[in-house]
């Protein structure tokens, strides 16, 4: 199960503050901040899909995530290596340093991070 765009903006605000009442991911947002409608919805709705869920204060909810942001971009890159580009992690490889005009240092940066792991295996 995937969340949608406004959904994944809530998600990383509470994955930033590892748990929290509804004012304070109100707070999170930038002006023109959502109404508290809005994000009672969005809460709603990944209560439903099991990416979050809370504990109950009198009226008053503490949100915390069940899914930790790093599983969940996994899946979700592996979801777009696996659509986008065959299945292959080396066309995926090519597009992403071709087309996102990298620096020199970040292409230097990804090698290492490449050798590093390829040492680790």
């Amino acid at each position: 199960m995937q969340l949608s765009k406004s959904e994944e903006e809530l998600m990383n605000y509470l994955w930033k503050l590892e748990k929290a009442f509804m004012k304070d991911l109100l707070e999170a947002y930038p002006e023109p901040k959502p109404a508290t409608t809005t994000v009672a919805t969005l809460l709603k709705r990944m209560t439903d899909k099991q990416f979050i869920d809370y504990k109950r204060y009198g009226n008053s909810r503490e949100y915390f995530p069940l899914v930790k942001k790093k599983d969940y971009f996994s899946k979700h890159v592996n979801g777009l290596i696996k659509n986008f580009f065959n299945d292959s992690s080396s066309q995926f490889a090519s597009f992403f340093t071709k087309e996102t005009n990298l620096s020199k240092k970040e292409l230097e940066d990804l090698r290492s991070i490449i050798d590093q792991e390829l040492k680790n295996k």
